[in-house]
């Protein structure tokens, strides 16, 4: 056991996270490039938003399914090159 214990630890989050501004403006079946790594880019219609907008899920074309997005998954979501 720990000599030196912290407290309410599980009540604290860890890290404070701000999604980047163009997150707030996003609604559903807004049509959306995803860059999820460098050179790794999709499409997709936004499903749903979080109240926050921390948070997004998108329906990625090409049947590749829907997925749920953080602001703090390191992902750019912009609008669609054209």
């Amino acid at each position: 056991m720990a000599k030196y214990r912290t407290e309410k630890t599980d009540e604290t989050p860890l890290r404070r996270v701000t999604p980047d501004a163009h997150w707030k403006s996003l609604q559903q079946g807004d049509r959306v490039s995803v860059r999820l790594a460098p050179g790794y880019e999709t499409e997709g219609l936004v499903d749903a938003v979080t109240a926050d907008h921390t948070a997004v899920w998108v329906h990625l074309d090409g049947g590749r399914g829907r997925t749920l997005l953080h602001c703090s998954d390191g992902v750019e979501i912009l609008p669609p090159a054209n």
